[in-house]
């Protein structure tokens, strides 16, 4: 599934490389690595380690700020770094519902609510101010911090929305799987049929995070709970070899660049 049309900001602007992938099908692979790595990482350091929740949160905070600013430096995109960003952001997102829920007690019903109306918002003033929200266009560091403020948005609101749907049925892993998977395969029918692209897009973003999420749950449980058993850790491991493995791929072939050089805004 592609982004969005490509849009060029202000022509007197400073020239900056495309500061995200293409939207290829490795991209979509990875994404959902990432997912599962968030949910089954968090939870080994959070419980298994037996870090704390808010210990765990304040650690993958200040990776992630590091990450990112590293990121931001940069002036083109490279795998590496852009997909530890992804990795840790989708740890991020789901300590921070975690938090709401297991700490301050917020039902998901409220925190899926807030988190999508926060969405709504953070792409509002992004197209208010930039007259687009094409990922082709990450070129400008106002983009760039309008993006990566939405993929937190989104890790963090597929994570409540896809605890509260566990919750309202009571599925167990395995099944829970094939509804965000159901999803997703329609929001690529309606995008093949025409539906817009920015909307699909980001539909299809959000819910690779309750995807990733349930099937790391599957792998991780115990049989008694609806699992493989084969634990957070060995879980997490496999997924960021694997997160690794297409990462030195992409580096190597480049073969999610976007490299033509567009207008930006310094």
């Amino acid at each position: 599934m592609p982004g969005v049309s490509e849009v060029s900001a202000s022509p007197a602007a400073t020239q900056m490389l495309n500061k995200v992938p293409e939207v290829t099908i490795y991209f979509w692979i990875i994404k959902i690595l990432c997912t599962t790595v968030g949910e089954s990482l968090a939870d080994y350091i959070n419980e298994t380690l037996g870090f704390g929740l808010t210990n765990t949160t304040v650690v993958f905070v200040v990776a992630l700020a590091i990450v990112l600013f590293v990121q931001f430096r940069l002036r083109r995109y490279l795998p590496g770094v852009y997909w530890l960003a992804v990795v840790l952001i989708s740890v991020v997102g789901t300590l921070l519902t975690d938090q709401l829920t297991d700490n301050q007690g917020v039902a998901l019903w409220l925190s899926t609510t807030v988190f999508a109306v926060l969405l709504a918002v953070v792409f509002g003033i992004w197209y208010a101010r930039e007259r687009t929200l094409s990922i082709h266009s990450i070129v400008t560091t106002p983009r760039e911090a309008f993006y990566w403020l939405t993929v937190l948005v989104t890790f963090a609101l597929g994570t409540a929305a896809g605890d509260w749907t566990l919750d309202l049925t009571g599925w167990s892993p395995g099944p829970a799987i094939l509804l965000p998977a159901g999803l997703i395969l329609a929001v690529v029918i309606a995008w093949r049929f025409g539906a817009g692209p920015v909307l699909c897009f980001w539909l299809a973003y959000i819910l690779t995070r309750p995807l990733g999420a349930n099937l790391g749950d599957f792998l991780g449980l115990s049989s008694d709970e609806g699992g493989l058993g084969l634990g957070t850790a060995t879980t997490s491991l496999i997924f960021l070899a694997a997160i690794l493995a297409v990462v030195v791929y992409l580096t190597v072939t480049r073969k999610d660049r976007t490299e033509a050089i567009r207008d930006g805004r310094p």
